[in-house]
């Protein structure tokens, strides 16, 4: 299991695939709200001109001691819903990310967003 505590070392590493394929470089990670966990990262891909975030899932990620490994193929991460770099996720735009991902979405009971950026 991924703590909380363990993200704030993240920032800057290297974000692999299943197939150690580099993605991108790990920019945010996002918690459930539910849970206070690490559920999500930003990855930050692109030309340096023109980058762009793209959401990733973190269960079963593997943390080394330069890199980030996420059991997604490098291919699915980068059709994933994105941000501009200087963008918030909308809250309407939470549930696109865990479709794309095949994943369940649960706002909470009064509508409350499922994922905060730490």
């Amino acid at each position: 299991m991924i703590h909380a505590a363990d993200v704030r070392e993240w920032r800057d590493l290297a974000v692999l695939d299943t197939e150690a394929h580099k993605i991108g470089v790990l920019e945010a990670v996002y918690v459930d709200t539910t849970t206070d966990e690490p559920a999500m990262a930003t990855v930050r891909t692109g030309l340096p001109t023109r980058h762009r975030l793209l959401f990733v899932p973190l269960d079963g990620a593997i943390a080394g001691p330069d890199y980030l490994k996420v059991i997604y193929a490098k291919a699915l991460v980068k059709t994933a819903p994105s941000i501009g770099t200087d963008d918030v996720l909308p809250a309407e735009g939470e549930e696109a990310i865990f479709k794309h991902y095949g994943l369940p979405y649960a706002p909470g009971a009064a509508g409350e967003r499922q994922l905060a950026r730490r």
